[in-house]
């Protein structure tokens, strides 16, 4: 019974690792293409969100349309996800550059958790470099 025990476990934290390195990707890829629609399917119901120096906590249709502003004011050009990680909560967390095409630098971060099965978006700051 221990044996069972262990290996569900194994199991289990493997699986956790690989979703977590797929939706590293997905955010990525979200970020990397300005698509608001796309990222919004990561958020949760509240989403606290820094967009240069304004930061509030916003449903996640508001935060949506406030990255979509956002990302049609700064094109992204590029984004490049330099640090990845976990925390013994369960957060995992992304942190990476984003080039806009109208020359500015951006340091980004996510911050995700599991809920209901999926990781979803609880932090998403875009921060002046």
């Amino acid at each position: 019974m221990k044996r069972i025990k262990l290996i569900a476990l194994i199991l289990f934290a493997f699986c956790s690792t690989v979703w977590a390195m797929d939706i590293y990707d997905e955010v990525a890829t979200a970020i990397r293409s300005g698509d608001s629609k796309q990222l919004a399917t990561y958020f949760g119901s509240s989403v606290d969100l820094t967009v240069i120096n304004q930061e509030d906590v916003y449903s996640k249709a508001q935060a949506e349309l406030i990255v979509k502003d956002f990302f049609a004011r700064n094109p992204p050009k590029s984004f490049t996800l330099l640090h990845k990680g976990s925390s013994k909560e369960g957060t995992v967390y992304g942190i990476g550059n984003l080039q806009s095409t109208n020359g500015k630098n951006f340091r980004t971060s996510f911050f995700l958790k599991m809920s209901s099965g999926r990781y979803l978006i609880q932090e998403l700051r875009f921060e002046t470099e």
